[in-house]
Order: structure tokens, then C-alpha cells, then sequence
């Protein structure tokens, strides 16, 4: 029999958001003691910087250029493999409730139609809970699907749509008249897609996923093996928390992000420094994201406004760790506590104010690359607390599920099980990640590659609509955290980058299947 196992995400949040990560603002104290009794990482990477690229690489073990979601809106391929069918396979209950998006949520484009992806011989891909079903889909034989605000295809839409119809329009409409993502703004400041929602807290996703969670908990034999993933939506923008729970922290009060420079000035002396397209971006002249709203111009944006993002996105952190303590509860009470690896982690980061920037893209730098991991193995397999300062990737989590299952690791993942500490680590040369960018949206492509030590970070720009090939980004993580000076190409530092230059080689030519890259069906 193997542990069983519960894995938290959320979506789109910063490692710094985490009481135990040295964050101030949002108070976490469930997450903090997972961090205490467990393993915490410092340095953990995603495959990719946005949802569904590093979903799928959580549920497959592979990076994006092998299993195929490349981007937003390209869907992960049926015939894509699954930790969680392994798991089934062995025996393991399975759900997943809460945000998946292994698949687009909406067809906004209309190239949904009835054998477009056979067309191109790609196999059709479902979408089973449009009609209500609960699984089974990629190893899951239970699942209850949400996302930020009201999308009625999905069960937590259709609960509110059945049973609490008053709130439908209580959520931030994520997309505007042209299908776009919204940049309208709200809240107290007009920030861009800050919201006041009137939605009580018992009827909010986070409560609702937590809700659902405990009930498929409490259906479990007790001495059956299961594994739940437990997806939240927030802190993902919109930030749109319910009213009653703003008031926990008073936005006039909330300190500038420490990357966030005041002066216009700063901010773009250091932006300059970068690859084209953050100026591009930062001035509304180019977006290369879907999420990023097609006509909000970064530099419009306010430090009040600012204060109270932070502040809205604070609110959601505290009320996922809330709802988190009720699940922990929960199998406290079906006396599981001794038996239960519980993972903690997010799919990526948010620019959260860094050099004047919000939302996610091609940008890779810590705010969007370094992310909150926590595991804190079962009690009964006598693993010793720990902080690993040696970088990881999410890449390996399908791989560390298996082990703890007490089952083979497949050899189509492509990174080991996570080290348990430092020594592990070094051992089975955990020194180096990468992550990956792909985007072609809006006229505009964007390649990007990136190699990370515990000491520096490489950024390679391939060839796209505002690079020739020849721009990079090369940051000195210990002198300089904040990744403010642009060292790329500077003769003092050759050797450095040409090191990462060869791991960035290797990571490109590794012997891997290549998937077939999906149709672009909807960049959400």
C-alpha cells in the first residue's frame, strides 16, 4: 500500500507571497507549517511561465517542447502521459478539483468545429464536463472543475448558475467585447482588473473547491490509497475577492514591491537593459500574452494602484490557506495524518509591480520563475525536515508522486523525484534548471529559453518577431536578486555564459520524443 497523497497548487503566485518565504503581507500560517515540518525549496522553477504549458508539464513530467502544450490555448494532446493514470492504474483513487486547464476553457476564436483536429490529425480532444460528467479524463476518475469567476461550462459555473443565480454577475468579466481580456479597471484605485464581488465567501471558488475536496475526502475508505489534487484559481487575476474580506488588509497600507522603482525615469533606464520586448510591452506597443490585456499600457499604472492589487491578491493567499487548514482537518478526523504526503506549490509567478510590470509573459525573471514548493512527506516515512537551496523544477513532480506510491518512475518523464535535502540533491546533481517560452499571438512570436544555477541565470531570445537571435539577458543572482543588471555579453563574465550557453545546448538536443505541437483553439 502506498502514502497517500494530497498536492496543492494555486495559480500565479509569487514565491514572496509565503509567510515562510519571507512574505509580510498576506498571512499564511497553515502553509508555514507545512514549510516548518516539511521540505521548503528556495530556488523552484516551472517549465514554463504560463498556465497551461506548466500544468501540463506537472501532469506529464516532460517539458513543454515534448509534451506539446506549448502555449495558452494549445491543448494537451489525449495520447499525452498522466502520473495520475499511472496511479489509477495502481490502485489509486484520483480527483482533481478545482482549475486543470490542460485543455482552453473557452473557443473564443470559433475553431472549435467538429473534426478540425482530425483534420489535422490530431487527435480529437474532449471536453467532458461541458456536460456535468465527473470523469473520468487523464488518469482522474473524479473531478470537479473552476476557474476565475463564472465559466458556466464548468461545475463550480454550474452550481452558481443552478443554485445562486443572483451572483452571476458578481465576478470581474474576464473578457471585454472583443474577446479579449479585460482592462477595465475597479476596486478603490480604477486598478486594472481589481473588483469588488459581492459574492458571499461560502459561494466563492476558493471556499467551493475546498467544500468539494472534503467531501470526495470524507467518501474515501480508510484504508484505501488515494491522491487529490486540489487546484485553486486565485490569487490569478482578476483579483476580485469577496467584499466581506477586503477589509483584512487596508490597501493605503501596503508597502511598494521592493522591485517596483517610484520614478518613471528608473523604471525605464532598467527596462532598456532588457530584451526589446519588455520596453515594447511596458510602453503598449506590443503583448505577446493573451492574459495580458490586449489595451492596458503598463505604464499607466499607479502606486496606489498598485498597493492595492497587492493588497486584493494578499486576501485571496490568506483565504486559500484558510481554506486549506479546513481540508487538513478533515483528514486529521479520518485519522490519515500519520500516511499523507501533502505538496504545495504554484504552475508560476506574477510580475506583482516588478520594473512597473503586472500579469505574466515571456519575461523570465523571479517574480515569474522562482515559485513557492513546499512537501512535507508523511510522518511515517521518517523523512527529516528541510530548506534545499539546490534549484528543481516542477518538471519533476510527476516522478516524486510515483516514488512516493512506491512505484517505478516512467521513463517518458524527464527529470528525477525532488531531493528530500541538500546532500540528495548534490548527489544526483540537481544544479541547474530550465525553463521554456513559446508564444504566436497577435502577429507576435516570442522564443525564449532560460538556464538557472543557484548563482546565475542565462536568458536566450530565439528568432521572433522583435529578436534576431542575438539578445539575451544574463543576471548575477547573488549580487544582483533583483535582476537589475543585464551582464549578457559582458567579457568578465564569458565563461559563465558560455557554461549556460552548453546546458541550454544539451536542454535543446536532449533525446526526447517531440510532440506534435495542437492548434491554437483558444489562447485562455
Amino acid at each position: 500500500m502506498g502514502r497517500k497523497i494530497l498536492f496543492i497548487t494555486t495559480d500565479q503566485q509569487r514565491y514572496d507571497t509565503v509567510g515562510a518565504n519571507g512574505g509580510t503581507i498576506a498571512r499564511t500560517p497553515v502553509v508555514d507549517k507545512l514549510a516548518a515540518e516539511g521540505i521548503r525549496y528556495e530556488r523552484c522553477q516551472p517549465s514554463s511561465v504560463v498556465c497551461m504549458p506548466s500544468r501540463a508539464s506537472m501532469l506529464t513530467g516532460q517539458f513543454p517542447t515534448t509534451h506539446g502544450a506549448w502555449m495558452n490555448g494549445v491543448a494537451l494532446r489525449v495520447d499525452a502521459p498522466s502520473f495520475a493514470e499511472e496511479l489509477h492504474d495502481a490502485g489509486y483513487a484520483t480527483a482533481l478539483i478545482g482549475k486543470s486547464h490542460f485543455e482552453p476553457f473557452l473557443d473564443v476564436f470559433g475553431r472549435f468545429a467538429e473534426n478540425s483536429f482530425a483534420q489535422l490529425g490530431i487527435p480529437t480532444i474532449e471536453q467532458p464536463w461541458f456536460d456535468g460528467r465527473m470523469g473520468p479524463h487523464r488518469g482522474f476518475d473524479h473531478m470537479e472543475f473552476a476557474t476565475h469567476g463564472i465559466a458556466r461550462t464548468l461545475h463550480y459555473g454550474k452550481f452558481i448558475t443552478e443554485e445562486h443565480p443572483e451572483y452571476l454577475t458578481s465576478f470581474y468579466p474576464n473578457l471585454n467585447m472583443e474577446l479579449n481580456v479585460n482592462d477595465m479597471g475597479g476596486g478603490d484605485t480604477g486598478a486594472v482588473q481589481a473588483w469588488s464581488n459581492d459574492i458571499p465567501r461560502e459561494l466563492y471558488h476558493t471556499d467551493w473547491i475546498a467544500d468539494r475536496t472534503i467531501n470526495w475526502l470524507e467518501q474515501q475508505n480508510e484504508d484505501s490509497d488515494w491522491f487529490c489534487w486540489m487546484s485553486f484559481p486565485d490569487p490569478h487575476h482578476p483579483w476580485d475577492p469577496p467584499k466581506s474580506e477586503v477589509g483584512r488588509i487596508d490597501w493605503k497600507d501596503v508597502p511598494l514591491p521592493e522591485n517596483y522603482p517610484e520614478s518613471a525615469s528608473e523604471r525605464e533606464t532598467l527596462l532598456d537593459q532588457k530584451a526589446a520586448h519588455w520596453r515594447l510591452w511596458y510602453d503598449g506597443k506590443l503583448v505577446s500574452n493573451y492574459e495580458a490585456p490586449k489595451h492596458w499600457v503598463p505604464s499607466s499604472l499607479t502606486a496606489d494602484q498598485l498597493r492595492e492589487i497587492t493588497a486584493l491578491n494578499a486576501v485571496e493567499i490568506e483565504l486559500i490557506d484558510e481554506a486549506i487548514g479546513r481540508v487538513l482537518k478533515t483528514i486529521e478526523a479520518k485519522g490519515w495524518t500519520d500516511d499523507v504526503d501533502i505538496v504545495f506549490t504554484t504552475d508560476h509567478g506574477e510580475l506583482g509591480g516588478d520594473f512597473g510590470l503586472l500579469f505574466k509573459g515571456a519575461y523570465h525573471v523571479d517574480g515569474l520563475m522562482r515559485l513557492p514548493l513546499i512537501w512535507k512527506p508523511a510522518p511515517s516515512s521518517n523523512t527529516s525536515p528541510a530548506v534545499v537551496s539546490a534549484p528543481v523544477s516542477l518538471v519533476s513532480l510527476a516522478a516524486t508522486f510515483m516514488q512516493v506510491a512506491g512505484l517505478p518512475t516512467p521513463e517518458y518523464v524527464e527529470a528525477g523525484p525532488l531531493p528530500v535535502d541538500n546532500d540528495d540533491a548534490k548527489q544526483r546533481n540537481f544544479d541547474a534548471t530550465i525553463t521554456e517560452w513559446d508564444s504566436d499571438l497577435f502577429g507576435v512570436s516570442v522564443h525564449v529559453r532560460t538556464a538557472l544555477t543557484n548563482e546565475f541565470m542565462l536568458t536566450r531570445y530565439q528568432k521572433g518577431t522583435v529578436h534576431d537571435g542575438s539578445e539575451g539577458e544574463l543576471y548575477n543572482l547573488i549580487d544582483d536578486p533583483l535582476q537589475r543588471v543585464n551582464l549578457f555579453n559582458d567579457p568578465a563574465y564569458a565563461a559563465v555564459q558560455a557554461k549556460l550557453d552548453e546546458r541550454l545546448r544539451s536542454h535543446e538536443e536532449r533525446p526526447a520524443d517531440r510532440a506534435t505541437p495542437g492548434i491554437v483553439v483558444a489562447p485562455v
